[in-house]
C-alpha cells in the first residue's frame, strides 16, 4: 500500500470512528409538555412526554426542592395564635421506571413525591392539618439517556394561615 492510500484509509478511520462516537453521545431523547400539580393529599405529580427514547425501558429521578407548613386548626377551623404550626423544609427525590411505546414515554410520576413529614402534635380538641406546601427547583432526569429537564415550580395552600 502506497503511503498516500495508508495515509486516506487512516483519515478515513479516524473520521469514522469519531462519528461512531458522536451518534453514541446523542440519543435524541428530549422532554416536552412537562408540569406540576399539587394533589390533595400535598404530594406532588408531575406529567411528562419523552420522545425518542427507543424502545428499552428508561429510568427516571425527580429531585425537588420542598416546604410544608403543618398547623393545628381548632373547633371552630381556625388556626390559634399559639405557636402551634410547624414549617419544614428539604430536598425530595424519588427514582421510577417507564416502558416506551414506539420510543415514546408519556404519563404522570407514580409514586407523587412529597410532602415532607411532621412532628408536630396537637392539643386535645384540635385537628392537625397540612396548610400549605410547595415545591421548587424540581427535575426530572432520564437516567437512561442522560437528559434532563426543568419541571414547573408547585404550591397549594389548603389553610391560609400566616406564613403560607
Amino acid at each position: 500500500m502506497s503511503a498516500r492510500a495508508l495515509v486516506a484509509a487512516t483519515t478515513a478511520a479516524v473520521a469514522l470512528s469519531l462519528g461512531a462516537t458522536a451518534a453514541l453521545a446523542t440519543s435524541g431523547a428530549h422532554f416536552f409538555n412537562v408540569g406540576s400539580t399539587v394533589n390533595s393529599d400535598g404530594s406532588m405529580t408531575i406529567s411528562y412526554d419523552e420522545a425518542g427514547v427507543g424502545n428499552a425501558t428508561v429510568n427516571y429521578t425527580v429531585n425537588t426542592n420542598a416546604s410544608a407548613t403543618y398547623a393545628c386548626i381548632n373547633g371552630g377551623g381556625k388556626h390559634p395564635k399559639a405557636a402551634n404550626k410547624e414549617s419544614t423544609n428539604g430536598t425530595l427525590s424519588i427514582s421510577f421506571s417507564r416502558d416506551p411505546n414506539n420510543g415514546r414515554v408519556t404519563g404522570a410520576t407514580s409514586p407523587s413525591i412529597g410532602p415532607l413529614s411532621s412532628t408536630l402534635v396537637c392539643p386535645s380538641g384540635q385537628t392537625f392539618v397540612l396548610a400549605c406546601v410547595s415545591y421548587t427547583g424540581t427535575t426530572l432526569t432520564d437516567t437512561t439517556n442522560n437528559v434532563t429537564t426543568p419541571v414547573p415550580d408547585a404550591k397549594k395552600t389548603f389553610v391560609a394561615i400566616k406564613g403560607c
